[in-house]
């Protein structure tokens, strides 16, 4: 089998603005970027299953909106924070802009927080598309992203497993420090995702594939 080809962060998304940047270096450090991995070949197939054409697969990772402060409805848990006022506001832009970039997702995996359920539900009120997507939410999601060097694996091992070779865009949603650390991992770039940004993936191939790691 021919080498996966790694994805590339094509562009990000932050607010208050949208910023479309050159697509990020790749490998800046010497240690080895781990990436969601396309394939463009794969073992044993049917004649009807090399014939498939290689198409854009791509990749969101979304951060959360911002959440509100105190334990007021919570009772303390971190789990349960809703969105702030600001947070809100912010879910509505990042779903237009989203949609402005044509970048609509078929296939959404997300944490089980609060605040990432409320940041779903805003988003598919305000963006075309969104409502249609297959939704599954990941408990693990949750507490994965505090795990360090756990995220991408994760995340790969997810998406793989959820995905069809039919489905082109999945949306991740999730929280920092894991979230930063794959975004990084996957494009080979030092990634910065506040509250409600966007890392936009893509690579060209075949089909989703679970990489080897």
């Amino acid at each position: 089998m021919r080498a996966p080809l790694c994805c590339c962060a094509s562009s990000a998304i932050s607010l208050p603005s949208l910023f479309l940047p050159s697509p990020f270096p790749r490998n800046p450090s010497p240690r080895p970027a781990r990436s969601l991995s396309v394939s463009t070949t794969e073992p044993e197939v049917s004649e009807e299953a090399s014939a498939k054409p290689l198409r854009r697969r791509r990749l969101i990772l979304l951060r959360h909106a911002e959440s509100a402060l105190g334990d007021r409805f919570t009772k303390g848990r971190d789990h349960d924070r809703p969105l702030s006022k600001a947070g809100r506001t912010d879910a509505i832009s990042v779903s237009y802009k989203l949609q402005q970039v044509g970048w609509i997702p078929e296939l959404i995996l997300s944490s089980n927080a609060t605040r990432t359920k409320e940041t779903l539900q805003i988003m598919k009120e305000h963006a075309q598309g969104f409502s249609e997507a297959e939704v599954y939410f990941i408990p693990s999601f949750y507490s994965v992203a505090a795990m360090d060097g756990q995220t991408a694996e994760h995340l790969q091992k997810a998406v793989c497993e959820y995905s069809r070779d039919e489905i082109l865009t999945v949306m991740c949603m999730g929280h920092n420090r894991g979230w930063e650390e794959a975004a990084s991992m996957f494009s080979g770039a030092t990634v910065e995702l506040k509250t409600c940004n966007a890392a936009l993936l893509e690579a060209t191939g075949k089909s989703w594939m679970r990489p080897s790691l």
